[in-house]
């Protein structure tokens, strides 16, 4: 059940295509090229990120085809019809490498690195970057909002605030960062998450009376019954009807699953709220909160010991709020056998060259130390150089190593398992309790050590003489 039923040529930048023509009518459309996607900064002044959207990118590329209609499109927009025609029946032969899809990446790494002719490697740029860039940035915001939660429950309520069609992917990588589940029914069918949902205010309002609109809900709802409390008046109103209600429920058998309170001062309520129900011998009924939260309040609400069970996320979650995007770049690294990079006045800014693969060194306590950047010709280093700073280094040869870099896609087919949000969520999990807490806390982290091999570093200083004396 893809999301774009039709072949996926179009979903690109017109100059992905200006270029890919040039190439063409260059005679060059066979040239072997390498590029790179990585990011330059964590979002939301975080110590990490977790890189989703993998296999929804994957499956995407084995359907990338330009049809009929697409080519006559193409060639109506001015497009040179031998250039149309070679689009008509282009079928990519893509080599792919990336880390597995719920890997805590961090910036400045070669997370993926595609391989194929410069045609068929430029002309993906697009749609890697909007799938890479924005379930990423989706999982990480939830994986920091897990973090907060601990284990109390967490929905994905943010369908409707969502940036139109973003919202459909945006599910599932909320659910790989570690959300329970989701109000998106689109998205519970196509990725197989589970759905949940409560009621709107207009359900109360539609009844009259609150007690009446919460006993019909009870009727036709006895088994997964949550109360929205706040129309009219939480303390006063919500919570002593939704307490009768409960004990009706109670005396047919059944049980009343939460309440839910959507404003106000949620600690507060929360409280009293608890109280109450406890007083009532309802113990067992549980208190979910929404309304505008994130993992600052989650945070907050913690602190103040407020007795809440679960949470609601909706626009602060799927949409990535506050950061607009991931700011991941797709460049070029090689282009025939000769390794290629751009330099800039800002060394930060400069790209590392030739085919790339990373490992990652675990302490003796099994936390992550350190990625190292090297050669695809390499198999570990025994020290590691600060990418910008080659004065300063790590010796990592006393610490277990592991490759993050795995081919993923080989000819154009997906070559690796197909997993479900849940089970990249579970690995998230395990990846994250390997991460320090100084990387995990939301003030001040600690910035995770990238560095690079010194066969690397060397190359990239041989590339940056040759590019300044004009030999390139």
């Amino acid at each position: 059940m893809p999301i774009l039923k039709n072949d996926t040529g179009l979903y690109v930048d017109l100059y992905e295509l200006t270029m890919a023509q040039g190439h063409f009518l260059n005679g060059k459309k066979d040239l072997p090229a390498v590029f790179d996607y990585f990011f330059r900064g964590i979002p939301y002044g975080g110590g990490f990120v977790i890189f989703a959207g993998l296999m929804d990118l994957l499956e995407m590329l084995e359907r990338y085809r330009f049809d009929d209609d697409d080519c006559q499109y193409l060639e109506s927009i001015g497009f040179h019809k031998d250039f149309v025609n070679y689009l008509n029946n282009f079928r990519h032969k893509l080599t792919i490498f990336a880390p597995r899809e719920g890997e805590i990446v961090f910036p400045n790494e070669p997370v993926i690195r595609v391989e194929g002719n410069i045609i068929e490697a430029q002309i993906i740029e697009t749609v890697l970057l909007n799938i890479i860039n924005f379930e990423s940035l989706i999982a990480t915001k939830a994986a920091r909002i897990r973090y907060a939660a601990n284990d109390k429950i967490v929905s994905d309520f943010g369908l409707r605030r969502a940036q139109g069609l973003a919202g459909i992917h945006g599910s599932r990588a909320a659910i790989i960062g570690g959300i329970d589940s989701t109000s998106n029914v689109f998205s519970a069918r196509l990725f197989g998450l589970k759905p949940t949902g409560t009621q709107a205010h207009s359900w109360i309002q539609t009844y009259g009376d609150e007690l009446e609109a919460f006993r019909q809900f009870a009727k036709v709802f006895p088994d997964k019954c949550i109360l929205l409390v706040d129309t009219y008046n939480t303390l006063e109103s919500g919570v002593p009807n939704a307490i009768t209600v409960a004990k009706e429920m109670e005396a047919r058998g059944e049980k009343l699953q939460a309440i839910r309170l959507d404003s106000g001062d949620l600690a507060y309520l929360s409280k009293r709220a608890r109280a109450m129900l406890d007083e009532a011998g309802l113990q067992y009924v549980k208190i979910i909160a929404s309304n505008q939260l994130d993992e600052y309040i989650i945070r907050s609400l913690d602190t103040q010991d407020a007795p809440i069970d679960g949470f609601g996320i909706g626009t602060r979650l799927i949409t990535g709020n506050n950061e607009g995007a991931l700011d991941g770049v797709y460049k070029i690294a090689m282009v025939g056998e000769k390794p290629l990079m751009k330099i800039s006045d800002n060394i930060e800014k400069m790209t590392l060259p030739g085919k790339k693969k990373i490992y990652r060194y675990i302490n003796g306590e099994g936390i992550f130390n350190g990625d190292a950047v090297m050669l695809d010709t390499e198999e570990g280093v025994d020290w590691m150089y600060h990418p910008h700073k080659p004065d300063m280094f790590k010796r990592m040869d006393t610490m277990e190593k592991e490759e993050l870099t795995q081919k993923v896609m080989d000819g154009g087919n997906v070559i690796i398992k197909k997993e479900s949000p849940y089970e990249i969520a579970k690995y998230v999990r395990e990846r994250m309790h390997m991460l320090s807490d100084e990387h995990k806390r939301f003030e001040f982290p600690h910035i995770y050590k990238v560095g690079i091999s010194k066969q690397l570093m060397e190359l990239r200083s041989k590339l940056i003489r040759e590019i300044k004396m004009g030999g390139q």
